[in-house]
This record gives structure tokens, sequence and C-alpha cells, in this order.
């Protein structure tokens, strides 16, 4: 099982429940295949660096989860199929990337805590 995350951008034009109908599907799939979610974030909308499909905002989500290796061409085909998926990158993460992602992961959970 090797460890990866991955960063997905959703179309701003959908409605709070349409992106957590898609997010919950891309994790329901991970599961499915054997995957184990570690971490997921929501980062919000946020402000593109560049128009892509002539949209200047997008819904940020995060994924961190150890699956087999063979998953991932499987698991980027459904971001490729999804329309409401404007883009995606998934990285495989080493020991130090796994370390830096535990030190954010710290970070963000007390902050989580005050709202």
């Amino acid at each position: 099982m090797n460890h990866y995350e991955t960063v997905f951008i959703l179309n701003p034009v959908l409605s709070d429940t349409q992106v957590k109908e898609t997010v919950k599907k891309f994790e329901d799939y991970l599961v499915s295949k054997g995957a184990e979610m570690i971490w997921k974030e929501d980062w919000g909308l946020k402000k593109l660096a560049y128009p892509i499909q002539k949209k200047k905002t997008g819904f940020y989500h995060l994924f961190e989860f150890k699956c087999p290796g063979e998953e991932i061409s499987a698991y980027e085909l459904e971001f490729r199929r999804d329309d409401s998926i404007m883009r995606y990158l998934t990285v495989k993460l080493d020991k130090h990337a796994a370390a830096w992602a535990e030190k954010r992961k710290e970070r963000v959970k007390p902050s989580k805590a005050k709202k």
C-alpha cells in the first residue's frame, strides 16, 4: 500500500449538496477499491490563479489515503469522466512528505476546533 495525496477542484456553479455528493462519490470509490482514508480536508471556495473553463473560482478538496498503486490510474480516470471536476493532482508521498503532512494536520486540527 502506497501513501498518496490528491487535491481536486470542483466547478463553482455546483450547489453545496452537489459538492458533498461528488466528494462522497470519490471517497466511496477509493474505499471500495481497498484504500484506507487517512485524512480529508475541505478548503472551500478559492480564487484560481488563472481561469479554467472560464471560471475564476473553484471548490478545493484534499484526500490523503493509502491504496495499492495499480488503483491510481482507474481513480484518475474517474476524475476525467466527471464533468464537475475542473482539475486534479495525485501525488505519491515519500516518508518526508508524509511527515510534513502529519505536521500540517496538527496545525489544522486546532483551528478547526475553534470554529
